[in-house]
């Protein structure tokens, strides 16, 4: 491993990335200099529509109008030159579907990862006794791509049936159906193209050879969703060409500016955590939560709905699942009760480990790791009349931090070890307690790394300094930076084993009341 000179990381320094990090919550739009130092940072909130049946979507022509917003704030602010940037890198969510115009316009709204308006064509699909699976049909897809369409649908395949299906119009007018970062990039450059990585949760691609990037036309085939509709790919975090003039005009950018292929979240946080290396992991704590480590091969496990998925490097994949409702839990409390982020974070550290015995069960969209099931809903359980407020709060973060529990047991079943360490980012990552309560409630040690709300910029911004020939995979270990350790407390996480069996039992004790009410 070689170590870069102090006049490299100088001239690192002075190069810098436009990262747009599309959340669910909203974008986020930074400027990062390759050397992972965050110079400027705007965001800026979307509403989402959601209805009992199913429908969540968002405004993708609101997400464009935004950005453009924030890039130009931030571009205008003397935080840098803008003609120190050098490229336009775009991570976010995955598992979303904006169908648009051959030009890149939105012809209707995007339909989230949690729009689930498709379960029935995708059950129709694959749907079937085996975890929900029809075993046949799932193991093509597993042997492929490591992974399979939902039969409760809430991903691509899903989104494209219904679609074709049941909303011929848009479709009519649809040229491509994109992924969130393969549209905003194509907004960037004029060009629609996608990545092994950004399909992920398509499932269409042919993992099995990290360094060809092709579509598996007998999954397509067997999908029943258009080929004309899918874009063409190109390996993940590559270069896709240069951003359109008259982007580079609006946004006040030199000409010749060049755009990195979108990337899922997923990969921007592994990057911008620094876990880039086999013996590393990390997780976050955002809207959703995920734990994920690097591996080398390709692996599923369809039972607790953690796969492989491709990463950024031809030899190794990165471990997904999902957790669908984590830091938006605390943030349905404060639309309840009121109060800011760190007020809340504090009155739950008043209260009582444990919470005074009351329990939360954070599944407030369904489960998807480590249970596939959209019908699962949320919950205070054991509340009595000396239940106070701080319970109430501080039972939602230790909700939130057991689900996160469950699915790292899981994970270190996957990945054949255990974890000892995680290195935390998003934004309840700022939280020492909740941190604390990670480390006290999983036996394990929790690095937060700098600035860990912004992870997934720096990490699209190192993803383009790849792409660039500026840095390599050891650089980007080296470059992160661990603000805070935190231990776990031996007392506490003996004393929090028995409140974690209840929790557990709860979801099989519930499953058959949520498929009643919510079915």
């Amino acid at each position: 491993m070689t170590t870069a000179s102090p006049a490299d990381s100088l001239e690192l320094g002075r190069r810098h990335v436009l990262a747009v990090d599309l959340g669910t919550g909203g974008p986020k739009v930074g400027i990062v200099s390759l050397s992972g130092e965050l110079r400027w940072c705007g965001q800026l909130p979307v509403p989402t529509e959601r209805s009992q049946h199913g429908v969540a979507v968002q405004d993708a022509a609101l997400w464009w109008e935004l950005i453009l917003e924030l890039a130009t704030q931030g571009l205008g602010s003397g935080a840098v030159d803008p003609h120190s940037v050098e490229a336009v890198a775009v991570t976010g969510q995955w598992g979303s579907t904006v169908p648009v115009d051959a030009g890149g316009i939105p012809v209707g709204p995007c339909r989230l990862f949690l729009d689930t308006r498709g379960a029935p064509h995708a059950h129709k699909l694959i749907g079937g006794a085996m975890a929900g699976y029809h075993p046949t049909r799932a193991l093509k897809w597993l042997r492929t791509t490591a992974g399979a369409p939902s039969p409760n649908g809430g991903d691509p395949v899903a989104h494209m049936l219904s679609l074709s299906r049941d909303d011929p119009e848009v479709t009519a007018r649809a040229r491509w159906f994109l992924e969130p970062v393969d549209y905003v990039t194509m907004r960037f450059t004029g060009r629609a193209v996608a990545s092994p990585n950004s399909m992920t949760g398509a499932w269409l691609t042919d993992n099995r050879d990290l360094g060809h990037a092709a579509y598996d036309m007998g999954l397509v085939a067997l999908s029943g969703v258009s080929e004309a509709h899918l874009p063409p790919l190109v390996a993940s975090g590559s270069l896709v060409g240069e951003v359109l003039p008259e982007v580079c005009r609006v946004l006040g950018l030199r000409a010749g500016v060049v755009a990195v292929a979108g990337v899922t979240d997923l990969l921007s946080a592994t990057i911008g955590s620094g876990a880039v290396c086999d013996d590393q992991a990390h997780f976050a704590i955002s809207t959703t939560s995920w734990i994920s480590a690097p591996m080398a091969t390709k692996k599923t496990d369809i039972l607790h709905s953690i796969a492989t998925v491709p990463g950024l490097w031809p030899d190794r994949y990165l471990v997904a699942n999902n957790h669908e409702t984590s830091g938006l839990c605390l943030a349905w409390a404060q639309e309840l009760w009121g109060g800011s982020f760190d007020d809340l974070t504090a009155l739950a550290s008043t209260a009582p480990a444990g919470s005074g015995r009351v329990l939360f069960t954070p599944w407030l969209a369904g489960l998807r790791s480590p249970e596939d099931d959209r019908r699962a809903r949320g919950g205070w359980h054991n509340l009595s009349v000396t239940t106070t407020k701080a319970d109430l709060v501080r039972a939602v973060l230790e909700g939130v931090t057991f689900n996160n529990r469950w699915l790292l047991e899981q994970v270190d079943r996957f990945v054949g070890r255990r974890i000892e360490t995680l290195r935390v980012i998003g934004g309840g990552a700022l939280s020492d307690f909740w941190c604390q309560l990670h480390a006290d409630m999983t036996g394990r040690q929790i690095e937060r790394v700098t600035e860990p709300m912004t992870a997934q910029l720096r990490g699209a911004a190192l993803i383009a300094g790849v792409a660039l020939g500026a840095l390599t995979r050891e650089d980007i270990a080296e470059s992160v930076v661990v603000e805070r350790t935190f231990t776990p407390d031996a007392g506490a996480s003996t004393a929090y084993g028995p409140i974690y069996q209840e929790f557990r039992r709860l979801y099989r004790q519930q499953k058959g009341m949520f498929a009643r009410l919510n079915g």
